[in-house]
């Protein structure tokens, strides 16, 4: 097993965000096999007995990896200070802590992948992976070839232009003679790329109002049926698709993609209310 940096391993356990666990090794508080730790010591999970004030951390448990139906309204955190409904409520029936690989804005919906792996989740997060990720999105507007071009091509955001994406039409509606309804377009997007909120601001750039934003695949992995607020484990070949979609050269989730899981733990789970 690799060596972990502390304030890595402690914020995946559970115990502190990776600003607390540096303010716990300044202090003192945190040892590996009885030394005093250090800022930037590391450690390996399995084989050294690291303690937080004297309590040993907890063995490292099972990895996991979970696909969620994000619904909307519900924000891509574990908490939320301003008491916002967030995905750690949908998915605490899980039996371990679970952290989401990337984000969906609060108005977004569809495919979250969830995971206590920080390894996988680094391989889907790193710029440089470009996982290409695939969105449903309704448009209130027409869209001309011109601005399909654009989209495609790349926008200027913050100084810097996205990377080249893929749009397909797949249905067009023009707007009621009488006015009495609007304009829709329904599209689907192909990103390799993960800005801030991107779609909606590219569309907003070519003056697209959208009125829904779905993610429904991940390198190859689909949302399929899953119904909103539920969610189920990856199958291993799922996680081995996002491994090699993602391109990198270490092993990553390895075991998981050997042995997989029970067969009672793949059911699909309904959120609680």
């Amino acid at each position: 097993m690799a060596l972990v940096r502390l304030q890595k391993l402690l914020s995946e356990r559970g115990i502190a965000s990776r600003r607390k666990a540096e303010e716990l090794i300044i202090q003192g508080k945190v040892k590996v096999n009885g030394h005093p730790a250090g800022l930037g010591d590391k450690a390996d999970p399995h084989k050294d007995v690291v303690t937080v004030a004297g309590k040993r951390l907890a063995q490292a448990e099972e990895p996991v990896y979970l696909m969620l139906n994000k619904p909307r309204g519900v924000v891509t955190t574990m908490n939320d200070e301003m008491g916002r409904k967030c995905v750690a409520e949908l998915v605490k029936d899980a039996g371990v802590r679970v952290y989401p690989v990337g984000r969906l804005d609060r108005d977004s919906e569809g495919l979250l992948l969830l995971t206590n792996d920080g390894d996988f989740a680094n391989a889907m997060m790193h710029p440089a992976a470009h996982v290409p990720k695939l969105y449903r999105v309704t448009l209130r507007a027409v869209m001309t070839d011109d601005q399909k071009a654009q989209f495609e091509e790349g926008i200027l955001l913050d100084g810097r232009k996205t990377a080249p994406a893929e749009l397909y039409v797949v249905s067009e509606e023009p707007a009621d003679p009488a006015g009495d309804r609007p304009p829709r377009t329904v599209v689907e997007i192909v990103l390799y790329e993960g800005r801030n909120r991107q779609i909606r601001r590219m569309c907003e750039a070519l003056g697209l109002p959208v009125a829904r934003l779905k993610r429904i695949a991940i390198g190859g992995v689909k949302l399929g049926m899953l119904a909103p607020g539920k969610w189920r484990y990856l199958e291993p070949k799922e996680v081995r698709t996002l491994v090699m979609a993602a391109q990198v050269q270490k092993k990553i989730a390895a075991q998981y993609i050997k042995q997989g899981r029970g067969e009672g733990n793949r059911a699909v789970h309904s959120r609680r209310r």
